[in-house]
């Protein structure tokens, strides 16, 4: 690799950012680059950015004194960010807003000291954007979520690896989302589906996860407080909260100890809900045709829902928990078919608990037969 290389590499691609105009490819050469402010681009249309590959033109923020953002796009139009990495920012690695086209292709972003709660919330963050596609990128170390794609629309991940962070992937209020063919693993929880209030864009759906491998999502939660990951368990593989629409199929889910595959409402964070607009259950949600494996072992401790499956199931947590809080305004409800003999419970938190996690004993289902749905489900994605 080149030698390191100073701020004459970091006015220059600032300056090339300022002036592209459509159709330019700016190249990131070859080296370790310092960077120590955020590199900005706004308001630009048809632009590549490339470097030599995925290990050999890397910036690193490592000093970085101004800005939080690695890389920070806004408001453009058909963006193409490939063969790069990014590492050690004090904020999000590579943060697009507002873009209509953006594509993450052979990109990495990392942080290089472990994960720790100091580290940079997002890695690849795309938000109320249209038309995503990350492929064959990477993402190590987020201390919220490495691929994260939230209030957007038409979005495709796949082909990606996703390890060390608290989320490993997550689609938050988002629609049209197919997440194919990534493997993600040692993280707290591995694929995340969520619908949160607060937000502009109110509820997403249309999700369709499968094909993954999403294994050994064991590590611990090192989400700052106050983050809604840090109420992630530890050992979580893929998570439903409050969405609905949700395909879940053909995945391999692997060793993670607590929880293999949940579906959840917003009521398990007990989080005051402030946002009348904001719908805190699910509803159409659909875990078919996967294969779950776990060896026998206590679920993480730390939590009080890890406590209560240690309580209720020993070593043999179950690989599908539901929570039972069906959207009463949605008769669709949650189906689960071929599974490769998962075993699930219902922990029917409305009639059990006043607390959800207390009294421990109280009287959960494992009966799957109420969510055959007995209907035929797709095999295969729309996505060419």
């Amino acid at each position: 690799m080149a030698g390191v290389l100073f701020a004459s590499i970091e006015k220059n691609l600032q300056t090339q950012f300022i002036l592209a105009e459509p159709g330019d490819t700016i190249t990131i050469p070859e080296g370790l680059h310092l960077i120590r402010g955020t590199l900005s681009i706004e308001g630009k249309s048809d632009l590549v950015i490339r470097g030599k590959s995925i290990d050999q033109s890397i910036l690193s923020f490592s000093n970085q004194d101004e800005g939080a953002q690695g890389i920070s796009i806004t408001n453009s139009i058909n963006i193409t960010l490939e063969g790069f990495t990014v590492q050690d920012t004090k904020g999000d690695a590579i943060k697009i807003q507002y873009t209509d086209g953006i594509i993450f292709r052979h990109v990495k972003a990392e942080w290089t000291g472990g994960p720790k709660k100091t580290n940079g919330a997002y890695g690849l963050y795309p938000v109320q954007c249209q038309n995503v596609l990350i492929e064959n990128s990477v993402s190590i170390g987020a201390s919220d979520a490495g691929i994260y794609v939230g209030q957007s629309n038409n979005i495709v991940v796949r082909y990606n690896t996703a390890y060390d962070n608290v989320a490993g992937i997550e689609i938050e209020n988002s629609n049209n989302a197919e997440v194919y063919e990534n493997h993600s693993y040692h993280n707290t929880g591995g694929i995340l589906i969520f619908d949160l209030p607060d937000l502009v864009q109110k509820k997403g759906g249309n999700i369709r996860v499968f094909n993954n491998l999403v294994e050994s999502n064991n590590l611990f939660n090192f989400a700052p407080p106050g983050n809604i990951v840090g109420k992630v368990i530890p050992g979580t593989g893929v998570l439903i909260l409050a969405c609905s629409n949700v395909h879940v199929y053909q995945n391999t889910i692997l060793n993670n100890k607590s929880v293999g595959t949940g579906v959840v409402s917003y009521f398990m964070t007990e989080e005051t809900i402030k946002d009348s607009l904001y719908n805190p259950y699910t509803a159409d949600v659909h875990i078919y045709n996967n294969t779950f494996d776990r060896s026998p072992g206590l679920p993480e401790l730390g939590y009080d829902i890890g406590k209560l499956l240690a309580v209720k199931y020993g070593r043999n947590t179950p690989d599908i928990i539901y929570d039972g809080m069906q959207d009463p305004e949605n008769s669709a409800g949650l189906c689960i078919q071929n599974n490769d003999d998962a075993r699930f419970t219902d922990l029917d938190i409305e009639h059990n608990f006043e607390e959800w996690y207390s009294p421990f004993i109280s009287n959960f289902s494992e009966d799957m037969s109420p969510h055959n749905c007995g209907r035929e489900h797709p095999l295969t994605s729309s996505v060419k």
